[in-house]
């Protein structure tokens, strides 16, 4: 679904903030990607979704060519950034039926789809409210059902648990693990490991703009935490961050 190949990012052209980036995505899977700040995680979430071009390498989801066809790629994915941004002077419903008809999705579908999500969020009865009068949580529950309204292949997550309640983020993994299970494919950065290491099946570590390790989460972690395989990883580095 996800296809990274040596991907290098420069801000000035000159040092690579991403250097030599290559991991798979698949179908079914729901993949981690952890890393101290600024290590490049949102970096490569943003080149991903087409927000930021590259230098090198390629990037294609489901065989399309980010850079040669972004428009196309777009139509298969979501993107849920740290930052839940929505316009203010909508209402939560005003936004999700602005983002049912970029997609281009049926009267029927749509109203199916909102109320389904609405209620698992428990923002239903918000949804005739204006988004600018929305908690930091509420405004995080509608980004996520706006990027579920067209039932895209893969979803591009950063930090997607930060700001929800504990009920909003046991609905969010059960929505994740249905969506995978039905063939779509998740790629998430997060600091909450134990979550990640709980739902992921395969995660990649990436530490001053290089994966130094990916796979399996079951071969990685083994008989130990993923936090402690993270410590583990950032020491025998011989750096302190």
């Amino acid at each position: 679904m996800l296809e990274i190949r040596n991907v290098y990012k420069s801000y000035d052209q000159k040092n690579y903030v991403l250097k030599d980036i290559s991991l798979d995505v698949l179908d079914g899977d729901i993949y981690a990607f952890i890393g101290h700040n600024g290590a490049g995680k949102t970096t490569l979430i943003k080149s991903i979704v087409g927000i930021l071009p590259f230098e090198k390498g390629t990037i294609k989801i489901d065989g399309i060519d980010v850079a040669l066809d972004s428009y196309e790629a777009r139509k298969i994915i979501s993107y849920i950034p740290d930052e839940p941004e929505a316009y203010d002077t909508m209402t939560g419903l005003e936004f999700l039926n602005f983002v049912a008809d970029v997609f281009n999705i049926s009267l029927s579908d749509r109203k199916e789809r909102i109320e389904k999500y609405a209620k698992e969020f428990e923002i239903d009865k918000d949804l005739n409210t204006f988004i600018g009068s929305y908690s930091h949580g509420m405004k995080q529950k509608i980004i996520i059902i706006s990027a579920l309204i067209h039932e895209p292949k893969l979803i591009v997550m950063d930090e997607p648990f930060v700001g929800l309640d504990p009920k909003a983020s046991f609905t969010l993994k059960n929505i994740m693990k249905d969506f995978v299970s039905n063939g779509g494919a998740i790629f998430y950065s997060t600091h909450v490991l134990e979550t990640a290491e709980k739902l992921c099946n395969k995660i990649a570590v990436i530490k001053n703009g290089e994966i130094v390790k990916a796979g399996l989460m079951d071969v990685i972690v083994k008989d130990e935490s993923l936090e402690e395989v993270f410590m583990e990883i950032y020491e025998e580095k011989g750096e302190n961050e």
